[in-house]
């Protein structure tokens, strides 16, 4: 059961390993084309589940409280030797729990970040899940202290993306200059992201070109909607510097470039896989972030931060995300070789670890849990 686009690449991957140890498996839930193309039949169009925050999801309670009841009655059915929640814990942690309760197997596929924020869900996870699978170190080692099975399977991404990115093979791919310097703004996968960040990502932008001017700027955009909206934010800036937007090819364009300006989220771990110096900022609305003050139990945000224990790269939340920051963030790279030249050797270690050959991995947790050889 896969909620998003990051989602249904997991399950994908996860999908393929498992027809290795059961070639005629029936696999079916909700994906997107990735699953269909390993042979999953969704039930459900999987945008649907797409939904991010605490407050956007209020619009869509009634229709996603359908999708599950008629989940719960088709699985009860017609019960599967195991139910698979990938990600979107919101929605998946309710089903898995209602199943479980019917007898049928249930595991979880990426941690809700219950070691950030909500621990409360630990009681919930403890009813619905027989076992977590999780894609950071830090967090097998939460689960452990809280007595859940866990095995840490490592990141799919950092299997995929090899140790060494090609700067000069991504340049030419994407028909940019050889030579100079680039930053790449990445403002978001979905609209309302977009429409948060990407004015003070331009208004940056505008203030690093002032004092670089050489500095050139590339934009991956990850739908139409995207670039819409983000062509919409560079009408408005004034004096706002000529940006490439490119259709897509987010990875190539954060190793094009020298320097990567990100939203929060996956993004900001391909970033680091791709040994690229990379600024993250973050904003929700103004009432999730208030909700979320009182839930929050972390000081740090970013990926690469919680990895490596320490504050490796500039984060800025809510209120901090201005023009000034930004920038201010991104000149110091660029004005400091020695230090991004130290950070890609801290990338390297940490994509070391989190190198564990995911799928195959997975899959075999699963068929463990199946043949009930888990601890």
């Amino acid at each position: 059961m896969a909620g998003e686009a990051s989602g249904d690449l997991l399950g994908a991957g996860l999908v393929r390993a498992l027809r290795e140890h059961a070639p005629d498996m029936v696999v079916e839930g909700i994906g997107g084309p990735r699953m269909e193309a390993e042979g999953c039949r969704s039930l459900y169009p999987m945008e649907r589940l797409a939904v991010m925050g605490l407050t956007e999801v209020i619009g869509r309670v009634r229709e996603l409280t359908r999708i599950r009841s008629g989940l719960v009655d088709y699985f009860t059915h017609h019960p599967p030797h195991v139910l698979i929640g990938v990600d979107a814990p919101d929605f998946n942690l309710g089903l898995e729990l209602k199943l479980r309760q019917r007898g049928i197997k249930t595991i979880h596929y990426v941690s809700p970040s219950v070691w950030a924020w909500r621990r409360y869900r630990l009681r919930k996870i403890r009813r619905a899940v027989d076992h977590m699978m999780v894609l950071f170190p830090f967090e097998a080692a939460f689960y452990e202290s809280q007595r859940i099975p866990v095995t840490f399977v490592g990141h799919p991404l950092a299997d995929m993306i090899p140790l060494h990115s090609d700067q000069a093979a991504a340049r030419a791919r994407l028909n940019l200059a050889p030579d100079g310097e680039f930053l790449a703004l990445l403002p978001g996968s979905r609209v309302s992201e977009v429409r948060s960040l990407a004015p003070a990502f331009i208004e940056a932008a505008r203030m690093c070109a002032q004092r670089r001017p050489g500095l050139r700027f590339i934009a991956p955009m990850a739908s139409a909607a995207v670039r819409t909206e983000f062509e919409a934010a560079l009408r408005q800036c004034v004096d706002a510097p000529p940006v490439a937007l490119i259709d897509g090819m987010a990875q190539q364009a954060m190793t094009a470039a020298d320097v990567v300006l990100c939203a929060g989220g996956t993004a900001i771990l391909e970033a680091m896989l791709l040994k690229r110096p990379v600024v993250m900022a973050y904003k929700v609305t103004p009432l999730t972030y208030w909700l979320a003050g009182w839930l929050v139990k972390i000081d740090m945000f970013s990926l690469p931060n919680l990895l490596a224990g320490q504050r490796l790269i500039p984060e800025f939340i809510q209120d901090q995300v201005s023009a000034a920051n930004l920038s201010s963030a991104v000149l110091e790279y660029l004005e400091r070789p020695d230090q991004a030249a130290a950070l890609r050797e801290t990338f390297t270690r940490l994509h070391l670890a989190l190198r564990r050959d995911a799928d195959h991995s997975a899959a075999r947790v699963v068929m463990n849990v199946l043949q009930g050889q888990t601890r």
